[in-house]
């Protein structure tokens, strides 16, 4: 049966069903994700969105590790403009008390821990925290 009109385009018919997921969405998320570990220190997110996060992390980490101008920019591309209980911004807080804390590292910035599954669509959770 094929799909009335010209919905969602693709071929003469139209496509059936589309996707709910772009990447534009799937950036957003991400981009909230992180912003919100930075400043809450932990979340729980789930297994497939963990992998991404951690790796987005990482990089924002480097910046900060870095200091400079330029890494300050590019790490304010990604961040939310959120702030914490105290008032500082998740950028502030990302480039002062976490690069301090995580100068000495070499990776491993986040500790996994798997909660278990979800009650409600009995998908996989992870808490993602700020290793210390």
């Amino acid at each position: 049966m094929p799909a009335q009109g010209r919905k969602n385009v693709h071929g003469k018919a139209g496509v059936r069903f589309k996707a709910g997921y772009t990447a534009s969405k799937r950036k957003g998320m991400l981009r909230n994700v992180v912003t919100e570990l930075i400043i809450h220190e932990e979340i729980k997110v789930t297994s497939g969105v963990a992998p991404e996060a951690i790796s987005l992390f990482d990089r924002l980490v480097t910046y900060a590790k870095k200091g400079d101008v330029s890494a300050r920019r590019e790490a304010a591309k990604v961040l939310r403009p959120e702030t914490d209980a105290s008032g500082n911004s998740a950028l502030n807080k990302l480039f002062g008390p976490l690069a301090e804390s995580l100068k000495d590292r070499q990776g491993g910035y986040l500790e996994t821990y798997k909660l278990g599954a979800r009650k409600g669509d009995n998908a996989e959770v992870v808490l993602l925290r700020i290793a210390k």
